[in-house]
C-alpha cells in the first residue's frame, strides 16, 4: 500500500484556489469540534473552474451525534448516509456531504456494494483542511481504498489497457446511480488526465484487498433506490434544492428545465414529478 499511500498523500495535498480553502474553512467552522477533514472534489477541480459553478465538498466528521444539534439529522446521516448541505461564500456557491471518519473509511472499500463514494474518491480530490495530523492520516487512509475497490468491483480483462480498465469502471459506477450526465461523461473522467491514471493503475491494483462479492446488478438497484432516499432526504437539508436539482441537470444533460413556483416551494414533489420524464428522455440514467 505504501506506493499507493504515497500518490494520494501527494495529491492530496496539491494547492487549491484560495476561495476553496476559505469555503472549506468556513464548512468546518461550521461544526465546530465534530469537524475531522474537508476535501474538495468533482467537475470544478477537474475543470479548474469556480465561478458561477457549485463547488463539491465531502465534511468529515468525528461521529453524527457531535456534529447535529437536531437528533433526526444524526439518525438521517447514520442510516442513509451522507446528508447534503448548502453553503455560499464570497459569492460562491457550494454543496457538502457530511460523513463520519468511520463511514468515510468503510464506504471507500469493498466491504460496501455501494459506488456512491468510492467511485467519487478514485478520482482526483483535495484534502482542503483538517483539524489535526490525526484526522488528514485517517482521510488519507480512507481515500487510499477507494482506487484498489473500484477496480476491482470491474473487474480487470485478460489485455485490456489500463486507461481502458478505468473507462470501464466508471461507465459501471455511473449505471448504478441516477446521473444527470451527458453520454461519455464517465470516460471523459478519465481523459481529463490521462497521466494520472496511468500512474495509479498499477499500485491501486496491488492494493486490491479482496473481489467485492455483489453483482452489478444488484448496485444498480441498489444504487438508484439511494439516490431516490437521499433525494429525498435532499429536499429538507438543502436549500433551494429544487433548483440546484433543474441547474445540474440543465448543465450536465443540456436540458433546459423551468421549475414552477409550486416546484420550487416543494422540491421533493418537483423530483417526483420530473423523474419520469427525465428518464424517458435520458437526461437523467
Amino acid at each position: 500500500m505504501s506506493e499507493l499511500r504515497e500518490l494520494v498523500a501527494e495529491e492530496l495535498s496539491i494547492p487549491v484556489d484560495r476561495r476553496v480553502s476559505a469555503i472549506a474553512a468556513g464548512i468546518a467552522g461550521k461544526y465546530g469540534a465534530a469537524s475531522r477533514a474537508v476535501l474538495f472534489y468533482g467537475s470544478c477541480l477537474r475543470e479548474r473552474k469556480l465561478d458561477g459553478l457549485m463547488l463539491d465538498f465531502y465534511l468529515i466528521v468525528s461521529d453524527y451525534r457531535s456534529a447535529y444539534r437536531k437528533r433526526w439529522l444524526a439518525a438521517a446521516n447514520r442510516l442513509i448516509p451522507p446528508n447534503v448541505f448548502y453553503f455560499e461564500k464570497e459569492g460562491i456557491a457550494a454543496k457538502y456531504a457530511v460523513l463520519s471518519e468511520a463511514d468515510f473509511q468503510r464506504l471507500n472499500g469493498s466491504e460496501t456494494s455501494s459506488v456512491s463514494v468510492w467511485a467519487r474518491f478514485a478520482q482526483p480530490s483535495r484534502l482542503v483542511w483538517a483539524a489535526d495530523k490525526k484526522a488528514r492520516e485517517a482521510a488519507i487512509d480512507a481515500v487510499c481504498r477507494a482506487a484498489p475497490t473500484l477496480l476491482a468491483a470491474a473487474g480487470r480483462r485478460e489485455g485490456e489497457k489500463p486507461l481502458d480498465w478505468w473507462r470501464r469502471a466508471f461507465v459501471l459506477t455511473y449505471s448504478a446511480e441516477l446521473r444527470a450526465e451527458r453520454k461519455g461523461r464517465s470516460v471523459s473522467v478519465v481523459d481529463a488526465d490521462r497521466p494520472r491514471y496511468v500512474k495509479f493503475t498499477e499500485p491501486a491494483a496491488a492494493a486490491i484487498e479482496r473481489e467485492p462479492r455483489a453483482s452489478w446488478r444488484w448496485r444498480r438497484v441498489e444504487g438508484k433506490a439511494l439516490s431516490i432516499l437521499r433525494l429525498a432526504k435532499a429536499s429538507a437539508t438543502f436549500a433551494g434544492g429544487a433548483d440546484y436539482i433543474a441547474w445540474k441537470i440543465n448543465r450536465h444533460a443540456g436540458t433546459e428545465i423551468r421549475l414552477k413556483p409550486w416546484q420550487q416551494r416543494h422540491p421533493l414533489l418537483a423530483a417526483i414529478t420530473l423523474l419520469p420524464r427525465l428518464l424517458k428522455s435520458g437526461a437523467v440514467r
